[in-house]
């Protein structure tokens, strides 16, 4: 599926696990969140277990903004939004990667900073969002229930459903939605933890609705943005690369998934894999973990930027 190429996108994270408003990094690709409002230090930028960002594609001039997942707390992303600035005026779509809280968390609130005509705004998922009794499985005794997201949470806010496991042109064509994601890589094996009641019986989830976004940008490649890739982040953009047909990657953002004990043994495979993809910048950022994100920045210095909440991301032609 063809995508238009694009002059920019921007990439502005409303949530991630980390911040640090003293790090004076900014560069003309990575503009950092500043603690001030009128001129005084009072500028509160939150970060949480979470993720959510704003993406603007310009063409010709044009902006058109998604925002992709809304955060783990109800106001989390909400807040940071306002905190920041953002005119939800611009945005045109709502993507939700997966079906967890730490994504469903704020949708509500998020939702209700976007006013006009609501169902004029698409909201476009994968139909597994919507399953129900989803949980982690540690032992026979030990069940942790994600909260469940509903369509009638979708519907009540009065935007337009799309449910598709297949691709789906974004933005009038200038971003993607990847659909679901094939699962070639013979590593990238899901959440062993992952269950899910169906017809009565437990099943293990596979997370079928994990899936991400693509943006062209003109001459550059593919800006490929993840959730949490539960599919896998390689198996993600490869399946990008392949919906799209294009065969150069500029930059993957978004939560790896290699924290904790379940996925720290495939960290170096990933990051190796990562390397051959040749992407010219790699952010990790959310439920990738400390160790994974050490590993990539140790292995690729020259490509790695540490995403926080509140910066903004931007690749141009």
């Amino acid at each position: 599926m063809k995508i238009h190429e694009v002059d920019k996108v921007e990439i502005l994270t409303l949530q991630d696990n980390y911040i640090d408003v003293t790090a004076l990094d900014n560069t003309a690709v990575v503009q950092r969140a500043v603690p001030l409002k009128d001129m005084q230090i009072k500028n509160s930028i939150l970060a949480e277990h979470g993720f959510s960002a704003l993406v603007t594609t310009h063409v010709a001039g044009k902006a058109s903004s998604l925002i992709f997942d809304f955060g783990f707390s109800e106001d989390g992303a909400a807040r940071n939004a306002v905190k920041l600035g953002v005119d939800m005026g611009s945005v045109k779509t709502l993507v939700l990667s997966h079906g967890h809280s730490d994504h469903t968390g704020g949708f509500h609130e998020v939702g209700a900073l976007i006013t006009g005509n609501k169902s004029a705004v698409e909201f476009v998922c994968h139909p597994a969002v919507f399953k129900k009794s989803r949980y982690l499985k540690f032992g026979e005794e030990i069940k942790v229930f994600f909260p469940g997201f509903t369509k009638e949470d979708v519907l009540k806010e009065g935007f337009k459903l799309v449910e598709t496991a297949e691709p789906y042109p974004l933005l009038d064509g200038s971003a993607l939605f990847l659909g679901e994601v094939q699962r070639l890589t013979d590593f990238e094996k899901g959440f062993p933890i992952a269950h899910r009641m169906e017809d009565g019986r437990e099943q293990w989830d596979p997370i079928e609705d994990d899936t991400g976004i693509a943006v062209h940008v003109r001459g550059k490649g593919l800006v490929v943005v993840t959730g949490c890739a539960h599919s896998g982040v390689v198996n993600t953009v490869r399946h990008a690369m392949k919906t799209t047909g294009v065969d150069r990657v500029l930059a993957v953002i978004g939560g790896f998934h290699l924290s904790g004990p379940f996925f720290e043994p495939i960290i170096e495979r990933t990051t190796e894999e990562l390397k051959a993809l040749n992407p010219l910048y790699v952010v990790p950022t959310h439920c990738t973990g400390r160790k994974a994100v050490m590993h990539i920045e140790k292995e690729m210095p020259a490509q790695f930027i540490l995403n926080m909440s509140g910066t903004k991301l931007t690749f141009a032609a």
